[in-house]
């Protein structure tokens, strides 16, 4: 440094001292400097004052040689400690040549600097708050500083400044919260370190109000909240957890939306492999459960962004059994909010006749999510549109909902719980918005009638229920999609003209109406049956047997019978006969359809067995046990008359052997004690009679042939009932006995053995053709 330069008013002695290399020289110079500014205050001579800071400031704390630089710093320190409470006025001045000093790259420089800043700050207090940016952005630095005399001397100055903010009421928040919106994001341990002590700090402090702005740093203090620092990660979470309960107390005040979009993200994990991941993601969950149920149906139209998060951690095993409860709480609260009053809502801008608009514009209904759905794939988070918040009226946001469930249903990753609460959200929304949601039905239907192929008992009732609500809600009867036909794989089915029809006039006036939907589930469940031979045989009797209790039996039987009569694959109408009659024979969820069809004095009940009588004609002894339960013996025995010209195949048998059993079996219990009375039943003797004749010396023959051996001697029970049957004639009754049954005069026998024939003269040409010879025994043929 030139030292016959002028730095007046400071005297060369004390220049030279400044510029020493020594410490303690360096020092004599401060205090002397700090006696000629007292001096200044005194005279109030600012301009000297000013003059004495600048050439400190520019002279030395600035200069290229590194001793001077020292000097410069405990000379500014000398300078503030002389103005004591005035040194407010010359703070600007003092501090910034100070701070440049931070970036120094000797540490006992920066060293030095702190120790400067640390005096000129204890000397201001308050009055350092203007300029608290400035300090915290150089603290900052020096938090991450690597050498530790440094660190510690800069953690020594922020405990003075925490210690100044916490005093004063005057603090900048306005000011100072983008400059900890940046800084937040440091991947550095110790300024994380440094950041999340300080957000503690002004959390703290009753006159700052940090919760305001909490929108703008949670997303760093979750990223914080991943730090590899145990202590780091403690400090965070109590933060977390102070906010938390801040805004339990002050609900109304909270900016629930803004904050959402956050959560949203951080409740999916990218990367299972790093554990602290799952204290994000639980903690996440955590505040969203909370935000769900203080903001209330204000979240309704954040639905999708919401469910984005929680659906997957519903699979979670016990490894992640907390996030999983707490994302369960999530999905039960939010389920909850959704109520009938949402499917009145016309603040989404659709009146019914701009409803008609859009379907008619979409065709199916489904376009528009289907294009939704190419352009956001199954990663992507549905995000929550803040703006909308300001809206008077809360509208549910069912687009966004219904696209969130059916990519969850379509993903074949999605656990078994996550399939399960898909299903149960589609069921709630069709229960509490059935006339919304049946815009969505097209696009649905298809995936729901997939999930029946799932292997999950739990997944298949619950899709089930979703199914038989779609197909009986009065909603759907007045969908116009709905009178389409039904087209898979190149093959058109006519859907019934008349929704709410059964089978036409032959319905039951009990029965309830079905829509059109009904009949294309039914359709499209014996195609799926078809093509899936195996999810007939595993499921089909579950999945049937549980849409009997959904809706109603007859309903069931009566349109599979209708649609079977149209099957053009005789084999698997066989097949669907046989498993339909097993269930209707032996199933608990059939009592009320068999005591329908046990009596046949009403037009409806003759009816109903017409119309299963012409499917199950497609299997010869499936329409025999048909007829035993409806107690038609005659037109039993007379089918079975008919049997001597099919050909009597090893499944045949085995369905034989499979009706003796049913004989014996407590379905038929009624049937066995009609033997008892042999003359009003002889067709029931020969009927049985003809089944044994059909069947090789087997356990069944046995059976059936010792069951036969106890009917009783029919003069026997002459004479036991001789004298009722006298007292019966002379009354002017009918010599028939109690369980005789005439013709049903709604019945016609004839045409219904004709059908028998023109049936089954099908399934033989077919065979022949199978055989590849007219006239050659198919494949398991009894010889």
């Amino acid at each position: 440094m030139n030292t016959e330069k002028d730095f007046s008013p400071l005297t060369p002695n004390i220049v030279r001292a400044l510029n020493d290399k020594l410490y303690e020289k360096r020092k004599v110079a401060a205090l002397e400097i700090e006696k000629l500014v007292r001096e200044f205050v005194a005279q109030n001579n600012s301009t000297q004052i000013r003059h004495v800071i600048q050439i400190l400031a520019s002279e030395f704390a600035l200069s290229q040689h590194p001793h001077s630089r020292k000097g410069g710093l405990i000379g500014l320190a000398a300078c503030s400690i002389a103005l004591g409470k005035d040194s407010g006025l010359y703070l600007k001045e003092l501090i910034e040549p100070v701070l440049t000093c931070f970036n120094d790259s000797d540490s006992r420089l920066r060293y030095y600097a702190c120790e400067a800043l640390y005096n000129i700050v204890k000397v201001a207090r308050g009055a350092v708050l203007p300029h608290f940016n400035l300090l915290f952005d150089g603290l900052s630095k020096l938090a991450a500083d690597p050498d530790p005399n440094v660190k510690s001397g800069s953690e020594l100055l922020d405990r003075l400044l925490k210690d100044i903010v916490t005093e004063s009421n005057k603090f900048d928040l306005v000011a100072f919260v983008p400059l900890l919106r940046e800084r937040i994001y440091s991947n550095n341990q110790y300024a994380r370190q440094f950041i999340i002590s300080w957000i503690h700090v002004l959390e703290s402090v009753p006159d700052i109000n940090l919760l305001d702005y909490l929108p703008e740093i949670l997303d760093g203090l979750f990223q914080i909240l991943g730090d590899n620092s145990k202590e780091i990660r403690r400090t965070c979470e109590v933060v977390l957890g102070e906010f938390l309960k801040e805004i339990k107390k002050t609900p109304s005040s909270v900016k629930f939306a803004e904050m959402a979009n956050i959560l949203v993200i951080h409740c999916q994990v990218t990367d299972e492999s790093k554990v602290t991941n799952d204290l994000i993601q639980l903690t996440a969950m955590t505040w969203m459960r909370e935000f769900i149920q203080l903001a209330g149906r204000a979240v309704l139209p954040y639905s999708s962004g919401i469910l984005t998060a929680v659906l997957p951690c519903l699979s979670y095993d016990d490894r992640k059994k907390n996030t999983k409860e707490a994302a369960s709480a999530c999905n039960y609260s939010l389920m909850k909010l959704v109520t009938p009053e949402d499917d009145d809502d016309e603040d989404d801008g659709r009146s019914s006749s701009v409803e008609s608009l859009a379907r008619e514009e979409k065709g199916d209904g489904g376009e528009g999510l289907n294009a939704s759905q190419d352009a956001v794939g199954f990663s992507n988070i549905s995000f929550f549109a803040p703006a909308s918040i300001d809206r008077s009226h809360v509208t549910l946001d069912l687009d966004g909902i219904v696209q969130v469930l059916d990519r969850h249903l379509h993903d074949a990753s999605t656990g078994m719980m996550t399939r399960i609460a898909v299903l149960k959200w589609i069921y709630h929304l069709y229960i509490k918005t059935p006339r919304k949601m049946f815009r969505h039905t097209d696009s649905l239907f298809p995936m729901l009638l997939k999930t029946l192929s799932d292997e999950s008992d739990e997944v298949i009732l619950k899709d089930l229920e979703v199914l038989a609500e779609i197909a009986s809600s009065p909603a759907g009867q007045t969908d116009p999609a709905a009178t389409c036909d039904v087209v898979d794989g190149g093959l058109a089915l006519k859907v019934p003209d008349k929704a709410g029809k059964t089978a036409g006039a032959e319905s039951s006036p009990s029965t309830p109406s079905m829509n059109s939907y009904f009949y294309k589930f039914m359709i499209n469940l014996l195609k799926r049956f078809s093509v899936e031979r195996k999810l007939l045989e595993s499921r089909g009797a579950f999945i049937i047997r549980q849409l009997c209790l959904l809706l109603h039996a007859e309903n069931i039987f009566h349109s599979m019978a209708d649609i079977l009569l149209k099957e053009e694959d005789l084999k698997f109408a066989s097949t669907m006969v046989q498993t339909l009659n097993t269930i209707l024979l032996t199933s608990a969820e059939l009592f009320q359809l068999r005591n329908q069809l046990k009596d046949l004095r009403t037009p409806e009940n003759c009816a109903l067995f017409c119309c299963l009588y012409r499917s199950w004609c497609h299997n010869p002894v499936a329409t025999v046990s048909l007829c035993f339960l409806t107690q038609n013996y005659k037109h039993a025995y007379d089918l079975i008359q008919k049997f001597g010209g099919l050909e009597v195949t090893v499944d045949f048998l085995m369905e034989v052997d499979k009706l003796v059993q049913l004989v014996e079996s407590p379905i038929f219990t009624y049937l066995r004690l009609q033997l008892l009375d042999v003359e009003s039943n002889p067709y029931l003797i020969k009927a049985l009679y003809g089944l044994l004749m059909l069947l090789p010396q087997s356990q069944a023959f046995q059976l059936l042939s010792h069951r036969l051996q106890c009917v009783p001697n029919p003069e026997l029970m002459r004479t036991v009932d001789g004298s009722k049957r006298a007292d019966s004639k002379e009354g002017g009754a009918a010599a028939a006995g109690p369980r005789e049954r005439a013709p049903h005069a709604h019945v016609d026998y004839g045409e219904l053995l004709r059908h028998f024939d023109s049936v089954q003269g099908k399934h033989l040409e077919v065979r022949h053709q199978r055989s590849g010879r007219v006239g050659e025994l198919p494949d398991r043929k009894l010889m």
